[in-house]
């Protein structure tokens, strides 16, 4: 009954084949106007003939060459040790300084009364400038 070109689909087998029609662009065998020409007649399809009338020139999902096979992890090494974290359990307290600096800075906009108070949104960029731009020294040695 698949078989048969004049069975309707539904939402699903148009999501699906929208989905296999982007791996398709991805992968470089359709160009943005094909891809976009084809996405219509997706979107707008009935049948089961009109879906597999936009798939006739592209090969199946089962060729896809591009296709890599999954991580083995148990291969792969763990990331070199850096000087960027400060504890044994990876919290940096420069991160969190110049998370939290923005708040500071609207805190003490309304709460402290002084004129041009804006200028303590000026603290933004300066901790960040001189938190995460540092002791560049250090880099270069590496």
């Amino acid at each position: 009954m698949a078989d048969n070109p004049d069975v309707r689909v539904g939402t699903a087998e148009r999501e699906q084949a929208l989905s296999a029609l982007s791996r398709h662009f991805s992968d470089g065998r359709l160009t943005l106007p094909e891809f976009d020409e084809r996405s219509a007649v997706v979107a707008s399809a009935n049948t089961r003939g009109q879906l597999d009338s936009v798939f006739t020139d592209l090969p199946s999902p089962s060729l896809n060459p591009s296709a890599s096979a999954p991580l083995d992890r148990r291969e792969s090494t763990p990331p070199a040790h850096t000087d960027e974290y400060d504890g044994a359990d990876g919290w940096d307290w420069r991160k969190t300084a110049i998370a939290v600096t923005p708040i500071v800075a609207l805190i003490l906009f309304f709460v402290v009364p002084v004129p041009h108070s804006w200028l303590f949104f000026l603290l933004i960029p300066l901790v960040g400038a001189l938190l995460a731009g540092g002791n560049r020294s250090r880099r270069r040695d590496r």
